[in-house]
């Protein structure tokens, strides 16, 4: 599945893509508000149990494991550009009805969970369609270089969003901050839509068990993606149940505020930003493999300060952690994306990105169940030393794999 990177007469490829870049980054920074806003409503508006709201961060993530594989075949069959842009307006609709049920008085739990999972739904399938359309607008050369752009992006949203969205949750309500999310949907879709459509080849008609067997062998078959999404799958568990654990944490615990939660979200962001300022770097200079491992570890040791947050005084050891990881997180997966992208035959990349993403992204909703189920049996402090110690084993998968021996990821080839 591939178009031309440029259209003669309309646009550059380098004005392409950054229209493309442009349009991810408003709808990431629209999401990265809700990251705060959604299980604030849950608490201070409806009041919701510690394991409502885990529920919650789950249904936001479970669209993972409903639609992971056959994702990847929808967007081998499907012209890209449309359907990201339908995904965009599903998901304004669905966040929007939020505040339109809340102005009405009719807002309930069950309504945010339909809607947060609808939307993560939506998700599921622009996530798939945005990463097998990047290749197609950029050439191989500059895919590393624009990926890590693109995290670097995502991580200057995920520091100034949450913080901004704390900020207007207590001017104007968490519900009526989701608007905002809503609104930054509808302007993605309509750069998106002024894109060049990619459109899918011509193939012979395959069962779509069939093509998802496919695309599921070739990972697990292979002797560095296999271990890398098994990195993956850690690394995502233990991220959704310390994101599920973060907000009931830093209100009913620490007494922290609406905009020091954000605050503290907004720290994710930093370390993100911090990893994929020198994942290039990092990885030219001791490799992509070795830059993996050693990110790991140190993300997941400063990840056990997390915990020692007791006191808005000591709101430090939170944010410090949280970066840690984050940093770590992004790394490697900076290095992987890319080398999915780079090594996989152009037929299979949809399904090798759609079974990646099943595996390790299905991961999130049970990372956050698990942490629900943790705090309700042992308290929300021990469920949250647990989950930091989680961290340790995503880097040990890797020692234990072939990528310790090798310098980068793409030294084995099949």
């Amino acid at each position: 599945m591939t178009t031309s990177p440029t259209v003669p007469g309309i646009a550059t490829q380098s004005q392409i893509f950054w229209r493309f870049w442009s349009a991810s980054a408003l709808s990431r920074t629209g999401s990265k508000v809700t990251v705060v806003a959604l299980p604030l409503v849950a608490l201070t508006t409806l009041h919701a149990t510690t394991f409502q709201v885990t529920l919650l961060a789950a249904a936001s993530q479970a669209a993972w494991l409903l639609l992971g594989l056959p994702a990847g075949v929808i967007a081998q069959k499907v012209p890209l550009r449309s359907l990201q842009v339908t995904m965009d307006l599903v998901r304004a609709v669905a966040m929007g009805s939020i505040p339109v049920a809340w102005w009405l008085d009719r807002l309930t739990f069950g309504h945010l969970l339909l809607a947060a999972l609808i939307t993560g739904m939506a998700t599921v399938l622009f996530d798939i369609g945005n990463s097998t359309f990047l290749p197609t607008l950029v050439s191989k050369d500059e895919l590393t270089a624009r990926n890590s752009l693109i995290s670097a992006t995502e991580a200057v949203t995920a520091t100034g969003a949450p913080s901004v969205g704390g900020l207007l949750i207590k001017v104007v309500g968490a519900v009526n901050v989701l608007v905002i999310d809503s609104v930054s949907y509808l302007l993605s879709a309509a750069i998106l839509w002024t894109l060049p459509e990619s459109k899918p080849k011509a193939q012979p008609r395959v069962p779509v068990l069939t093509l998802m067997r496919e695309g599921c062998a070739f990972v697990m078959r292979h002797p560095v993606m296999r271990p890398c999404v098994i990195w993956a799958t850690l690394s995502n568990f233990c991220t959704a149940a310390l994101m599920a654990l973060t907000p009931l944490y830093l209100v009913r615990e620490v007494g922290a505020s609406p905009t020091v939660v954000g605050l503290v979200i907004a720290a994710d962001g930093v370390g993100s930003l911090i990893g994929s300022m020198v994942a290039t770097r990092l990885s030219a200079r001791v490799g992509t493999a070795r830059a993996m491992i050693v990110s790991g570890i140190v993300g997941g040791a400063l990840a056990l300060v997390i915990p020692m947050t007791t006191t808005q005084g000591t709101i430090f050891f939170f944010i410090a952690g949280n970066a840690a990881v984050a940093m770590g997180v992004v790394i490697g997966s900076i290095v992987t994306r890319t080398h999915r992208q780079v090594e996989s035959p152009p037929e299979l990349l949809s399904r090798v990105m759609a079974t990646v993403r099943f595996i390790s992204w299905g991961a999130l909703p049970l990372g956050a169940l698990f942490s629900g189920v943790l705090a309700n049996a042992f308290g929300l402090r021990p469920a949250l030393w647990i989950v930091c110690a989680g961290f340790l084993l995503a880097p040990v998968v890797l020692m234990m794999s072939t990528v310790r021996k090798l310098r980068d990821l793409s030294e084995v080839r099949v």
